[in-house]
C-alpha cells in the first residue's frame, strides 16, 4: 500500500489520465467553445437569446459543481469514490455531446433559445459529473508539487491534443465567407468525436488509482464544507486571478471563430493555422515551463504567464487585423497560457494540501466544485460580453460580411477585454 502513496506514479496511469483528459477536452471543449458560434452563426439564434441563455446557465453552472463536488465526495464503492463516475459516465458523455448538434425543439428563435438551454445545462451536468473528477484527482496520486507538475506535462501535452481537435475541427467545418449554411459533414465529424472520446475516457478509467483511505473518512456536510473552504485564504486569493483568467480564455476559445470568420477571413485548412500555432507554442512551452517549476516555484511563472498573456492581447488590438501579424502574434499567446496550464493543477493541489491541515480530510472534488463556484459564471459572463459588445458595433448573423464598424467591435470584444 505504501507503494501506491508514493510519487512513483506508473508511466502507464500518467498515460490513460492524460488521454482521459484528452477526449474529455476533446468533448467539452468542443461544446463549450464552439456551440455559441454555432448557434448564433450557424442556426441563426439572435446574439442577444445566445448572450441571455448563457446567462441563465450561468446560475446552475454556478452551484451545480460545489454540489455534486461534495456529493462525490461522500461516495463509496469497490473500485473507488471517483473512478466510477469516469468509467459509467462516459458513454453518456460522448452521447450527450453527440446530441448537442441535433436541435429537436425546431428551428424559430424561441425553439432555438430553449433548445441552447437544454444543451447546455444537460451537457454540463454529466460534464461538471467526470470533469469534477479528472480535475481533483492529480492532487491525490501526486503528492510533492514537482511530481504533479510531471504529472502536469501529462495532462497539459496530451490534454492540449484534445484542446486542438476540438478547436481545428469545428473551425474547419464552421467557419467560410461564402455562406453561413453548416458544413454536411460536420455532423457526422461530431459524431465520430463522440464516440473515439467515450471508448478513450472509458478504457483509460481502468488504468486509474485512487487513494482507499479517503474512502473510510468521515466527510463534511454541505454546508461545514463550503465553510471550510472558505477559511482557505490562499485559495479565495487564487479564485481571484482564477475568474479573470477564465473570462479571458473563454473569450479565445469561443470568440476565436468570429476572429477567424469575419477579421481574417480564412477559410478550409488555412483557417486552422492560428490555431495550430497557438498549440505548437504551447507544446514546445509546456515543457519548457515545467523544467522551470524547481527553479522559478509555481507562483511566479504563473504570475509571468497571466501578464504576459494581458500584455500581448493588449497589442493584438493594434496590429492583428491582418494575417501575418495575426500568426506572429498567435505563438506568443501559446506561450502565456503554457506557464498558466502548466501551474494551475500543482497550485490547485497545493491549496487541498493546506486545506487538509486545517481541516485533515482530503477533499479534492470539493475543492474543484467550489473552484467552478468562481470559474463557471466567469464562462456565461465571457460569453454574454463579448456577444453584447459585437451586437453593440451592429454584429448581424445572418451576413457572412460584416461592416467595419462591427469589425472594429470584434477586434474590441476578442482582444481588449481579455487584456
Amino acid at each position: 500500500m505504501e507503494e501506491i502513496y508514493s510519487d512513483n506514479i506508473p508511466r502507464k496511469t500518467k498515460w490513460a489520465f492524460g488521454l482521459i483528459g484528452a477526449a474529455s477536452a476533446a468533448l467539452d471543449g468542443t461544446v463549450f467553445g464552439s456551440i455559441t458560434f454555432f448557434y448564433n452563426v450557424k442556426m441563426g439564434l439572435d446574439s442577444n437569446l445566445v448572450g441571455i441563455a448563457w446567462l441563465i446557465f450561468g446560475i446552475w453552472n454556478a452551484i451545480n459543481d460545489p454540489i455534486f463536488g461534495i456529493l462525490e465526495e461522500r461516495t463509496k464503492t469497490k473500485i473507488g469514490r471517483r473512478i466510477p463516475y469516469i468509467r459509467y459516465g462516459a458513454f453518456i458523455y460522448g452521447l450527450f455531446f453527440i446530441l448537442s448538434w441535433f436541435p429537436f425543439f425546431g428551428t424559430t428563435q424561441i425553439a432555438l433559445f430553449f433548445n441552447l438551454l437544454a444543451v447546455l445545462f444537460v451537457f454540463d451536468t454529466i460534464f461538471t459529473l467526470i470533469g469534477l473528477v479528472t480535475y481533483s484527482l492529480p492532487a491525490e496520486m501526486a503528492i510533492t508539487a514537482k511530481s504533479r507538475a510531471n504529472l502536469g506535462v501529462y495532462t497539459t501535452i496530451l490534454g492540449a491534443i484534445g484542446v486542438l481537435v476540438s478547436m481545428v475541427l469545428p473551425m474547419f467545418f464552421l467557419t467560410g465567407t461564402e455562406t453561413t449554411q453548416l458544413d454536411p459533414a460536420f455532423r457526422p465529424a461530431m459524431i465520430i468525436v463522440g464516440i473515439i472520446s467515450s471508448i478513450i475516457i472509458f478504457i483509460g478509467s481502468y488504468f486509474l488509482y485512487e487513494n482507499d483511505y479517503t474512502q473510510q473518512e468521515e466527510t463534511l456536510g454541505l454546508i461545514s464544507s463550503l465553510l471550510e473552504s472558505f477559511k482557505n485564504k490562499p485559495f479565495l486569493i487564487f479564485e481571484s486571478s482564477n475568474f479573470l483568467f477564465n473570462i479571458g480564455y473563454t473569450i479565445l476559445i469561443s470568440g476565436i471563430f468570429y476572429y477567424i470568420q469575419f477579421i481574417l477571413q480564412l477559410t478550409d485548412i488555412a483557417a486552422m493555422i492560428p490555431l495550430i500555432l497557438i498549440f505548437i507554442s504551447l507544446f514546445i512551452f509546456t515543457a519548457i515551463f515545467s523544467m522551470l517549476v524547481p527553479k522559478y516555484g509555481l507562483r511566479k511563472i504563473q504570475l509571468f504567464g497571466l501578464v504576459f498573456t494581458s500584455i500581448v492581447f493588449a497589442i493584438c488590438f493594434f496590429i492583428a487585423d491582418e494575417y501575418l501579424p495575426a500568426l506572429i502574434i498567435m505563438v506568443f499567446i501559446g506561450v502565456g497560457l503554457a506557464a498558466r496550464v502548466v501551474t494551475e493543477g500543482p497550485i490547485m493541489g497545493d491549496l487541498i494540501d493546506y486545506d487538509e491541515t486545517l481541516t485533515g480530510k482530503r477533499r479534492e472534488t470539493s475543492y474543484a466544485g467550489i473552484n467552478a463556484l468562481f470559474m463557471k459564471p466567469s464562462i456565461s459572463i465571457a460569453n454574454w460580453l463579448y456577444l453584447a459588445i459585437f451586437k453593440a458595433y451592429g454584429f448581424d448573423e445572418t451576413l457572412s460580411i460584416q461592416s467595419d464598424r462591427t469589425k472594429s467591435g470584434i477586434m474590441i470584444g476578442f482582444f481588449l477585454v481579455p487584456a
